[in-house]
């Protein structure tokens, strides 16, 4: 099934989103000499991250609930395996506060599910 013009839309700026964040905890907490490859977003990040930030980002174009789901945390169908889960929870921890700083639009998109 193909995504309507505006649940493509929103795929993308939540894939953008996901990986901005996982971009803000990777500065925020690994070696900038690490940072060696690029994110979804554009921004770089180390190897590890890269690594969440595909798998993200991934599970992002897979989403069969994007047109009804405010957040994958309330979402019934938990498509990330649960050490992924754990890794991406972490990583929100961690930028969810700061995204606000950084990236205000996104963040507050995020924070309203939309």
């Amino acid at each position: 099934m193909e995504d309507t013009p505006n649940i493509a839309k929103r795929r993308e700026r939540e894939k953008r989103t996901i990986s901005q964040m996982i971009a803000l905890h990777c500065a925020g907490t690994h070696d900038e000499q690490a940072r060696t490859e690029t994110a979804f977003c554009g921004e770089t990040i180390c190897p590890e991250c890269k690594a969440i930030d595909d798998y993200a980002v991934l599970r992002t174009e897979r989403c069969r609930k994007m047109d009804v789901k405010t957040s994958c945390d309330e979402c019934e169908n938990h498509c990330y395996r649960p050490e992924e889960r754990e890794r991406i929870r972490a990583v929100m921890r961690y930028s969810g506060p700061r995204m606000l700083k950084v990236h205000p639009v996104a963040a507050i998109r995020h924070l309203l599910g939309k």
